[in-house]
């Protein structure tokens, strides 16, 4: 699936079965308790914490949970996701094609 049929699916969901868009407003805030509920995941998985009797790692659904608000963002401000992902790719290729490579640190 393209970004551009990913964003055409979830404005049909939303038509279909959502009634209408939250405000962006909301959509901001439900996106930053997604990334938590992200966070939540991979610092039980790769880092320090563990999990609680009970909890599962779901690792792709809360990423397809991130993304899924992140579109409906897009779609409510008229964001082209495909057009602003290659422009930033541009702009982080111009700005960091050698950057990395010579980063002693990595």
């Amino acid at each position: 699936m393209t970004l551009e049929e990913a964003q055409k699916t979830v404005d049909n969901w939303i038509k279909t079965y959502g009634v209408r868009y939250f405000s962006e407003l909301t959509n901001m805030a439900v996106l930053t308790e997604e990334v938590g509920e992200l966070a939540r995941v991979i610092s039980r998985t790769y880092g320090d914490q563990s999990f609680k009797p009970g909890e599962k790692a779901n690792l792709a659904d809360e990423m397809a949970d991130v993304l899924w608000v992140l579109i409906c963002l897009a779609n409510q401000t008229g964001t082209d996701l495909t057009e602003a992902f290659q422009k930033n790719m541009e702009k982080k290729t111009a700005r960091d094609k050698e950057r990395h490579k010579n980063n002693p640190k990595l």
